[in-house]
């Protein structure tokens, strides 16, 4: 059924590109940006952005969204966690576009273009050619080419020199680490997840010009921008207004959780102290865990296209090999060589505490109980061993 609705969006894409094509714009039309508001969803935490082109006179009113992707394209999740996904730009009726977003209680805000008749239709024609199927596709990449970062660099290339961006609005001293946190505060486990996925590449300084991965700073360029000298955006509205909603606190966090499980270990740790004895389960669980949390954030790193998990200083303290000696810790008596083993797995969580300190790599404040529980117990393994 899914493949069956995709390729009647498909077909109408096409139709609505076909039809279109050779139309000249009248005085009248309009083109536009439209930023949506963040969502509730991971997914949708960062925004929105689109182009609109609207004649009511020829009754166009088409958007054009850079962040479309087909589910039925082969090994579509191989593709994804590989960072070789290519997305497209669709077309869709801005109406039922409008409608999708309002379902969801999204902001959504047009900004329009003090553009020529003659720019107009240049936008017009490029969209309609960049949206056929030989054209439509692009190598997302979340912080350099994405659904925001498309509209600057397709206004530059329409209007080329005509058209000047302003970044000197923007918030200095910024990382790409903390311009992501800023949309992520009601999504703990989120945060977690990408601060655990993504590396040191983007703890550096972000240009101004590369905050505009976000909808929201799309908005200030545009809204700050200039053409021909005159303002870039001629007219500001809000298309749809969203309802006050209710902030959702959760105490099921993942700082909570490893804080119990730390807890729990440091206890359990002391009991065997006591009792001169060792836990194997105990131990056997938390190296396949850390070295499981270790074997993803290397193929991350070096499997995968994706520029933003390079450099990942979490393989410190998550140390793949483990996935092997956890094994070995089920066994009632220690070879001798897991002493120095252990050592130098309490060396490594020094180095990457010292990381953190330099700010080379700003990892989640999640990680102080868990690599607290982590040097303890190692601690008392190298006792034992």
């Amino acid at each position: 059924m899914r493949k069956i609705f995709l390729s009647f969006l498909t077909c109408i894409a096409f139709v609505l590109v076909s039809n279109a094509q050779h139309l000249q714009l009248t005085q009248n039309a309009q083109v536009s940006v439209i930023t949506v508001a963040p969502g509730n969803d991971l997914v949708d935490s960062f925004g929105h952005s689109a182009f609109r082109v609207r004649d009511p006179f020829l009754s166009v009113d088409y958007v054009y969204n850079y962040g479309t992707y087909d589910f039925n394209t082969p090994n579509f999740y191989g593709k994804f966690a590989q960072g070789k996904l290519l997305y497209d730009l669709g077309i869709s009726k801005f109406d039922n576009f409008l409608r999708f977003y309002a379902s969801q209680n999204r902001t959504v805000v047009e900004q329009i273009l003090n553009l020529s008749k003659e720019e107009k239709q240049q936008f017009f024609e490029f969209l309609q050619n960049n949206a056929r199927p030989e054209n439509k596709s692009y190598l997302y990449d979340f912080f350099f080419d994405n659904c925001a970062t498309k509209l600057r660099d397709v206004s530059d290339e329409i209007l080329t020199e005509n058209i000047q961006f302003n970044y000197t609005f923007n918030e200095t001293d910024l990382t790409f680490r903390d311009l992501i946190h800023k949309y992520l505060d009601e999504q703990a486990w989120g945060k977690f997840g990408i601060d655990l996925a993504l590396g040191s590449v983007i703890d550096r300084k972000a240009t101004p010009q590369e905050y505009s991965f976000l909808p929201d700073y799309i908005y200030k360029n545009f809204e700050n921008g200039s053409i021909n000298s005159k303002p870039l955006i001629r007219i500001t509205r809000t298309l749809f207004k969203s309802q006050p909603k209710e902030k959702k606190h959760s105490y099921f966090t993942p700082f909570m959780l490893f804080l119990i499980l730390a807890i729990l270990v440091i206890w359990i740790t002391y009991k065997d102290y006591r009792a001169n004895k060792r836990s194997g389960w105990l131990d056997f669980s938390i190296f396949f865990f850390t070295g499981m949390v270790g074997l993803l954030v290397l193929l991350l790193w070096f499997a995968t296209d994706h520029s933003a998990t390079a450099k990942n200083y979490n393989a410190l303290w998550a140390v793949a090999p483990n996935i092997i000696i956890a094994f070995l810790m089920l066994k009632k008596e220690l070879k001798t060589w897991i002493k120095k083993y252990v050592l130098l797995l309490i060396l490594l969580i020094v180095v990457a505490l010292i990381l953190w300190i330099v700010k080379v790599q700003v990892f989640s404040i999640v990680l102080l109980p868990i690599l607290l529980m982590l040097t303890i117990r190692y601690i008392f393994i190298s006792i034992k061993a």
